[in-house]
């Protein structure tokens, strides 16, 4: 069984988001990442497309989360799927702090809009 607490999550920072990675293979997962992502107040999200599908759930207050040419806002307790290769965009509008769980297959990469240089985050690796 393998256990990790909430105080030992490695905790990482792009973007104005931090990021609290709880499964990868450091930590004993063998096919999925899971991190929770905290969003500060207004901050603007930055459009990226992933390598691989994304599953996000929000935790707590409210996002605003953009696929392709379709735009949300999600509250806590709502799902987003979020396509492989799809442009994906998370923001937080509102005055409040806002986190999400997400969970995806290790390995996943994304590529900024605008760029052609692939980015590992360790958090999903």
């Amino acid at each position: 069984m393998i256990i990790h607490q909430q105080a030992a999550a490695e905790k990482f920072a792009v973007h104005g988001v931090e990021f609290h990675s709880y499964a990868r293979t450091l930590t004993g997962s063998h096919q999925l990442g899971a991190w929770q992502a905290e969003f500060p107040p207004q901050t603007a999200g930055v459009p990226h497309h992933m390598s691989v599908e994304e599953v996000f759930r929000v935790l707590s207050g409210r996002l605003r989360i953009e696929i392709g040419n379709e735009v949300a806002d999600v509250a806590s307790g709502d799902v987003v799927v979020v396509p492989a290769r799809s442009r994906f965009r998370v923001s937080n509008e509102s005055d409040d702090v806002a986190s999400a769980w997400i969970v995806t297959p290790l390995g996943m990469e994304f590529r900024l809009e605008g760029s052609e240089t692939t980015v590992r985050p360790p958090w999903a690796q």
